[in-house]
């Protein structure tokens, strides 16, 4: 089935779902858009015409800024087709083309990106929340796995898989809505623009190693005083949501070195591998948050049904003491990342 030029696509929706209750199933044979760009993907033009060697500073930030805005416009098709890692991608690309914006303000008005900045930060929230509930789950169902079988009190299994289903349930269709609104287009069409006349600031040509260092170092100082702050804070909400806040700035110095390695070279290779290790501890914290955040409230559904939550504690604790890893092994990155900042 197809749905007809001006059709409403939540239509199509509710045909399907009559359609799965009357026993009829998805063809196992991809559709023909699916066909199509498979079979044309290995000749598809680039979605921009190859861009002028770089040589002001300026001109660097806007070929990354351009690789992020094409990925965008590359991965679409993925993510309409459920390809694996797509959704991820998505996201990715997308908060590396905020962060940039941000970072390199000196070279680009923000009073004109930082609203577009705001559109991405909604894209990448939109596009995410399917992908933060599987990697919960995963965590989850990995964590249980571990657990000896004696240890397991109730139907633990069963309420965590009915707890994934209902939080799964509908952010699929939700997803194909986004990438089909006209807030969506339009940011597509903003993304065009910018690159076609960007919002350049004076003296942008000028000293392109200089402005780009004090860029990325001016990040990486913020995520050494973010980490060092959190460290202090005593154990408990407030250094968790500080850690969080860490993590992101974190995020944005890694992308900052990213755009930054060809005019910096190594240092700022360096740097990438040196915050993308601190993002994958901070991140490693942050799921324990949140999968600690899962266990109380399955355990609260599971004790108002009468059952053992002796496991739901016993994972709540082991989540903690791997917090608590975190924390005692970020003190050993400070010099890291101030040398690393320092290096450039």
């Amino acid at each position: 089935m197809e749905l007809a030029d001006g059709g409403d696509p939540a239509f199509l929706d509710k045909v399907e779902k009559r359609l799965r209750k009357a026993g009829v199933r998805p063809s196992a044979s991809p559709s023909k858009l699916a066909r199509a760009l498979a079979e044309t993907a290995p000749h598809r033009q680039p979605a921009s015409a190859p861009a002028a060697q770089p040589v002001t500073a300026s001109d660097h930030v806007l070929a990354y800024v351009r690789a992020q805005r094409d990925a965008i416009v590359e991965l679409d098709p993925a993510v309409r087709r459920n390809a694996e890692d797509s959704v991820h991608s998505l996201r990715v690309a997308t908060r590396r083309l905020r962060s940039t914006l941000k970072t390199y303000g000196e070279l680009l008005d923000r009073t004109v990106t930082d609203p577009v900045g705001d559109e991405l930060k909604w894209l990448a929230g939109e596009v995410g929340l399917d992908r933060d509930r599987e990697v919960l789950t995963a965590r989850l169902t990995a964590a249980l796995d571990e657990v000896p079988a004696t240890l397991v009190r109730g139907p633990v299994r069963e309420r965590l898989r009915t707890w994934a289903s209902a939080e799964h349930g509908g952010t699929r269709g939700r997803l194909i809505g986004v990438l089909d609104s006209r807030r969506y287009l339009a940011l597509l069409d903003t993304l065009d623009a910018l690159i076609a006349d960007p919002p350049l600031k004076k003296a942008v040509g000028k000293k392109p190693h200089k402005k780009i260092a004090k860029a990325v170092t001016r990040d990486v100082r913020k995520v050494a005083g973010l980490v060092e702050r959190a460290v202090e804070l005593e154990p408990g909400t407030d250094r968790d949501v500080a850690i969080h806040e860490a993590r992101k700035k974190t995020k944005r110095a890694r992308y900052a070195a990213e755009a930054a390695r060809p005019v910096l070279g190594k240092p700022a290779k360096d740097l990438v591998k040196t915050m993308k290790a601190l993002q994958i501890l901070l991140g490693e914290h942050q799921d324990s948050v949140m999968a600690r955040q899962a266990l109380r409230e399955l355990a609260a559904v599971a004790h108002a049904a009468g059952e053992n939550t002796f496991t739901y504690g016993l994972l709540h604790e082991r989540e903690e003491q791997r917090a608590v890893r975190v924390e005692t092994e970020l003190p050993g990155f400070w010099d890291g990342i101030k040398g690393g900042a320092a290096g450039l």
